[in-house]
């Protein structure tokens, strides 16, 4: 093992966090007299770096507490990578805020977050970094405080990171627990993989605990990575500047949970029930938000339905077993998300801060450089061919229809969601770029192209669109895969452990694999193709009318798409509200019952203090009174045989005697 290796490695994740401490710690300081460019390099140079070390270490195996494999380089090559350019980006769209220092602080804090998740060699240290980026993106979404609503938003997230991190939190305990039973208590990923067998046999509630544990961790992944029932976090967080709905969407944060599945293949192969659920979830999540971000105005929030529903897809590969595919996609889903949410901000920053798409349209010619970057990150989350979004989402929607844990369901679902992706995403691009501008006046005279700082990232990630997805060519199309290759070592046991179901079900299908494969790309482009071709009719052309479509039903359709299926009103009702009326009852009871029973003990306790006070003066005191009088009585009679007058005194001794005398003479 090469020492120097090791030495970059530890820094790959104290880089980003001695920027976010000197900005953090200093940063007023040093922006208030040097001005904020010092600031920029101050948060840069650090992400940029640990992008060098994370090429300089290649595929080294270090058996220390941050353990890089393939899998885990793959991450730190995306967070430091498209992190970077995000960085870079930012220091264009962040340079009139005033608490400029702040925001970069936070920035290479949530990338040491970050490093630390997919770096970590255990689900303790793992959990370490989970917490900590959902702790910054806390801050980042609420990063303009002033406005009420970009801080319920970061709550929100917060919040709902939480339920699902119980989840998690469970997961790590019974898996140490049962590993511990079997006296190999532990929860390094390399010695949870050697003792996984130790978890058969073992149930809690009547459930094979290796299906609970995975269970429990999965709950956890649908609050990072936003899938049913914890997606509703992931809209709002649109909220907080577009650096960081980039960050999160994109390279860092939602990934997590799909991390966290592909880190611990080896325990989900052993569970297929859980398999079932995560496809399962996944699949719902893929088609549910990509029908309502076909209805959504707010240029972010189509983005934001549209991530949700991408993550989905990689949580169907995940379940199918395909995890070399999910990463695949998660790679690939990095450059063109991260491209289409800082296109979207340069578009926010040309149109002077509007982000509704009904008011922009004619922006093409006015900011070309955002125009075609946007335009091939869109090619190519819609699956375009030879982009790198084509490679990875045929990727996935093959494992879907051909591995022993999928199935045709599971492929028409994410067919369908891939022509719905293909029609609002170019819908966002006819009402942005093209036709007249629907800007007001004074919006419209300035509209402009950003500056260089924000466009050469959008460049790049616009490259990395297309290129990247070469790296996945499958071997139907000519290709080696190399992705998945390098990604072999990690998931081999995975592949061993379902090889039976595997072998059995290519068995069934070696005769027409490569024809069914084509098929069902050319099927996949096709449909694709026909939600771009609606697209183009209803907000190019313009001969469907949207208005009459959206009219079907009496609107009914429409509005409850445009209102997000009142998921977020069903939650206010059932847990907000449901969780004040506890609260609201739990008052109550401490007001009435409890209150009650302490102010009631209290009087009590002052009657019978009361109470005692009168016995003790009319009974006790009169006693002790009396008592004293009568004593003071005697003494006073007994004084008065006290004469001083000796003959008296002799006179009583010699009456005293003589009665003795007589007394005892009778």
């Amino acid at each position: 093992m090469d020492i120097t290796h090791v030495s970059y490695l530890r820094w790959i994740p104290l880089l980003p966090l001695l920027g976010a401490a000197v900005n953090g710690l200093g940063g007023a300081k040093i922006q208030r007299r040097f001005g904020k460019s010092w600031i920029s390099a101050l948060a840069v140079a650090p992400v940029l770096l640990a992008f060098v070390f994370s090429v300089a270490i290649g595929s080294l195996h270090a058996n220390i507490a941050f353990w890089v494999d393939p899998l885990s380089c793959t991450m730190i090559l995306v967070v430091t990578g498209i992190g970077g350019l995000i960085h870079i980006y930012s220091t264009g769209y962040m340079h009139e805020d005033d608490a400029y220092w702040r925001f970069f602080a936070y920035l290479n804090l949530f990338t040491f977050a970050m490093l630390t998740l997919v770096l970590g060699d255990s689900l303790l240290l793992m959990f370490v970094g989970w917490e900590g980026v959902g702790l910054c993106s806390f801050a980042l979404i609420g990063f303009w405080w002033r406005e009420q609503v970009n801080t319920t938003a970061g709550n929100k997230a917060f919040i709902v990171n939480r339920v699902g991190d119980f989840g998690f939190i469970l997961g790590i305990f019974l898996i140490f627990w049962t590993l511990d039973a079997a006296g190999h208590g532990s929860v390094v990923f390399r010695e949870i993989q050697e003792h996984a067998a130790s978890l058969e046999g073992h149930a809690l509630w009547g459930v094979p605990v290796v299906v609970l544990a995975t269970l429990f961790l999965f709950v956890g992944a649908t609050g990072k990575s936003a899938q049913i029932p914890l997606y509703v976090w992931l809209p709002d967080a649109m909220q907080g500047p577009t650096p960081v709905s980039a960050l999160i969407h994109a390279a860092t944060m939602v990934t997590a949970g799909v991390y966290m599945i592909a880190r611990l293949n080896f325990l989900y192969v052993m569970a297929p029930q859980t398999l079932a659920v995560v496809a399962g979830i996944g699949a719902a999540t893929a088609l549910f938000a990509a029908t309502i971000g076909l209805v959504q105005n707010d240029i972010k929030r189509v983005l934001a339905y549209s991530t949700v529903s991408q993550l989905g897809y990689m949580f169907v590969a995940m379940g199918v077993g395909a995890f070399a595919a999910g990463i695949f996609h998660l790679v690939t889903h990095a450059f063109f998300k991260a491209c289409l949410f800082l296109g979207s901000g340069s578009v926010i920053h040309g149109m002077s801060g509007e982000q509704d798409m009904r008011k922009m349209g004619g922006l093409k010619d006015r900011m070309p450089t955002t125009f075609w970057t946007f335009l091939i990150a869109t090619m190519a989350i819609a699956g375009t061919p030879l982009t790198a979004g084509f490679f990875s989402k045929d990727e996935i929607l093959w494992k879907a229809y051909s591995s022993p844990f999928g199935g045709a369901g599971l492929w028409i679902i994410g067919v369908a969601g891939a022509g719905m992706t293909a029609c609002y995403m170019f819908r966002q691009v006819f009402m942005t770029f093209f036709g007249e501008t629907r800007a007001d006046h004074e919006v419209a005279h300035h509209i402009h192209e950003s500056p260089r700082s924000m466009t050469v990232p959008l460049i790049i990630l616009a490259a990395g669109s297309i290129l990247v997805g070469f790296l996945g060519v499958p071997e139907f199309l000519g290709g080696s895969n190399r992705f998945e290759q390098w990604l072999e070592p990690v998931f081999a046991h995975a592949g061993a452990a379902a090889h039976g179901a595997a072998a059995a079900h290519e068995a069934a299908h070696a005769s027409h694999d490569v024809g069914l494969e084509w098929t069902l790309m050319l099927a996949s482009v096709a449909i694709a193709a026909t939600g771009f071709v609606l697209a183009y009719l209803l907000y190019y052309r313009k001969t469907l009318s949207a208005d009459a479509i959206a009219a079907v039903g009496n609107g009914a359709p429409y509005r409850v798409l445009l209102d997000k299926y009142y998921v977020d009103e069903l939650y206010w009702a059932i847990f907000v509200r449901g969780t004040l009326l506890l609260s609201a009852i739990c008052a109550w009871f401490d007001a009435t019952i409890v209150d009650g029973i302490v102010n009631g003990a209290a009087r009590l306790t002052v009657t019978l203090s009361w109470l005692d006070g009168l016995f003790d003066d009319y009974v006790v005191d009169k006693l002790v009174n009396v008592l004293a009088d009568r004593t003071y009585d005697l003494g006073a009679r007994l004084r008065r045989v006290q004469t001083g007058n000796i003959n008296a005194y002799l006179y009583v001794i010699v009456g005293a005697v003589t009665i003795v005398l007589l007394a005892r003479l009778m």
